[in-house]
Protein backbone atom coordinates (compact mmCIF):
# COMPACT_ATOMS: atom_id res chain seq x y z
CA UNK A 1 0.00 0.00 0.00
CA UNK A 2 1.77 3.13 -1.06
CA UNK A 3 0.99 6.82 -0.17
CA UNK A 4 -0.63 9.30 -2.29
CA UNK A 5 2.20 11.26 -4.64
CA UNK A 6 2.23 14.45 -3.18
CA UNK A 7 1.07 17.13 -5.69
CA UNK A 8 3.50 19.08 -8.18
CA UNK A 9 2.18 22.92 -6.52
CA UNK A 10 2.69 21.56 -3.51
CA UNK A 11 6.38 19.88 -4.25
CA UNK A 12 7.12 23.34 -5.50
CA UNK A 13 5.65 25.16 -2.40
CA UNK A 14 7.99 22.75 -0.28
CA UNK A 15 10.45 23.22 -2.33
CA UNK A 16 10.54 27.20 -2.06
CA UNK A 17 9.69 26.53 2.00
CA UNK A 18 13.19 25.19 2.46
CA UNK A 19 15.17 27.52 0.20
CA UNK A 20 13.95 30.22 2.36
CA UNK A 21 15.06 27.77 5.57
CA UNK A 22 18.26 27.96 3.75
CA UNK A 23 18.29 31.56 3.47
CA UNK A 24 17.63 32.27 6.94
CA UNK A 25 20.10 29.54 7.85
CA UNK A 26 22.87 31.03 6.12
CA UNK A 27 21.91 34.79 7.38
CA UNK A 28 22.14 33.76 10.75
CA UNK A 29 25.31 31.90 10.51
CA UNK A 30 26.36 35.45 8.66
CA UNK A 31 24.90 37.15 11.93
CA UNK A 32 26.97 35.10 14.24
CA UNK A 33 30.64 35.31 12.59
CA UNK A 34 29.86 38.69 12.25
CA UNK A 35 28.97 39.20 16.27
CA UNK A 36 32.69 37.20 16.24
CA UNK A 37 34.91 39.92 14.48
CA UNK A 38 33.21 42.55 16.16
CA UNK A 39 34.03 41.18 19.60
CA UNK A 40 37.68 40.78 17.98
CA UNK A 41 37.90 44.18 16.90
CA UNK A 42 36.26 45.67 20.57
CA UNK A 43 38.98 43.94 22.42
CA UNK A 44 41.52 44.95 20.08
CA UNK A 45 40.20 48.62 20.36
CA UNK A 46 40.36 48.72 24.31
CA UNK A 47 43.81 46.93 24.37
CA UNK A 48 45.30 49.14 22.14
CA UNK A 49 43.80 52.46 24.04
CA UNK A 50 45.83 51.27 27.32
CA UNK A 51 48.78 51.24 25.25
CA UNK A 52 51.03 54.70 25.87
CA UNK A 53 51.69 56.87 23.00
CA UNK A 54 55.24 56.55 23.10
CA UNK A 55 54.90 52.52 22.93
CA UNK A 56 55.99 50.94 20.21
CA UNK A 57 52.37 49.15 18.26
CA UNK A 58 52.42 46.75 15.06
CA UNK A 59 49.32 45.66 13.01
CA UNK A 60 49.13 42.09 10.85
CA UNK A 61 49.37 42.21 7.62
CA UNK A 62 48.93 38.08 6.66
CA UNK A 63 51.76 36.47 8.40
CA UNK A 64 54.35 39.52 8.95
CA UNK A 65 53.78 42.36 11.88
CA UNK A 66 54.28 45.46 10.45
CA UNK A 67 55.00 49.20 12.91
CA UNK A 68 52.35 51.59 12.52
CA UNK A 69 50.51 54.57 14.45
CA UNK A 70 48.27 53.72 17.53
CA UNK A 71 46.16 56.59 16.30
CA UNK A 72 45.97 55.10 12.78
CA UNK A 73 45.55 51.93 14.28
CA UNK A 74 42.44 53.33 16.21
CA UNK A 75 41.27 54.79 13.41
CA UNK A 76 41.44 51.63 11.48
CA UNK A 77 39.80 49.54 14.54
CA UNK A 78 36.69 52.17 14.70
CA UNK A 79 35.60 52.46 11.13
CA UNK A 80 35.80 48.34 11.34
CA UNK A 81 33.54 48.26 13.91
CA UNK A 82 31.53 50.60 12.37
CA UNK A 83 31.16 48.61 9.51
CA UNK A 84 30.62 46.02 11.08
CA UNK A 85 27.92 47.54 12.65
CA UNK A 86 26.19 48.70 9.73
CA UNK A 87 26.46 45.40 8.50
CA UNK A 88 24.61 43.87 11.39
CA UNK A 89 21.62 46.47 10.77
CA UNK A 90 21.71 44.90 7.55
CA UNK A 91 21.61 40.99 8.38
CA UNK A 92 19.02 41.64 11.07
CA UNK A 93 16.43 43.27 8.34
CA UNK A 94 17.46 40.30 6.27
CA UNK A 95 16.68 37.75 8.93
CA UNK A 96 13.17 39.28 9.73
CA UNK A 97 12.12 39.77 6.04
CA UNK A 98 12.99 35.96 5.72
CA UNK A 99 11.23 34.67 8.89
CA UNK A 100 8.20 36.54 7.76
CA UNK A 101 8.68 34.77 4.46
CA UNK A 102 8.51 31.83 6.07
CA UNK A 103 5.48 32.45 7.99
CA UNK A 104 3.98 33.42 4.95
CA UNK A 105 5.14 30.56 3.18
CA UNK A 106 3.73 27.51 5.94
CA UNK A 107 0.24 29.45 6.26
CA UNK A 108 0.46 29.26 2.28
CA UNK A 109 1.34 25.39 2.54
CA UNK A 110 -1.38 24.67 5.45
CA UNK A 111 -4.08 26.34 3.73
CA UNK A 112 -3.19 24.41 0.65
CA UNK A 113 -3.12 21.08 2.39
CA UNK A 114 -6.36 21.81 4.06
CA UNK A 115 -8.04 22.90 0.62
CA UNK A 116 -6.58 19.51 -0.77
CA UNK A 117 -6.87 21.65 -3.93
CA UNK A 118 -5.33 19.79 -7.13
CA UNK A 119 -5.08 23.12 -9.27
CA UNK A 120 -4.76 25.67 -6.88
CA UNK A 121 -5.09 29.36 -7.68
CA UNK A 122 -1.98 30.78 -8.29
CA UNK A 123 -0.51 33.86 -6.33
CA UNK A 124 -0.93 36.90 -7.65
CA UNK A 125 2.95 37.29 -7.12
CA UNK A 126 5.15 35.47 -5.36
CA UNK A 127 7.39 37.44 -4.12
CA UNK A 128 7.13 41.63 -4.82
CA UNK A 129 10.37 42.63 -3.82
CA UNK A 130 12.78 40.84 -6.34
Amino acid sequence: MSSPQMPPWLQEQIMKLQQSQQNLQAVMTQKQHLEMEKAETEKALDELKKVADSDAVFKQAGTVLIKSKKQDLIDELEEKAEMAKTRATVLDKQEARLKESLKEQETKITEMMKGGSTNPTPPAEDNPRK
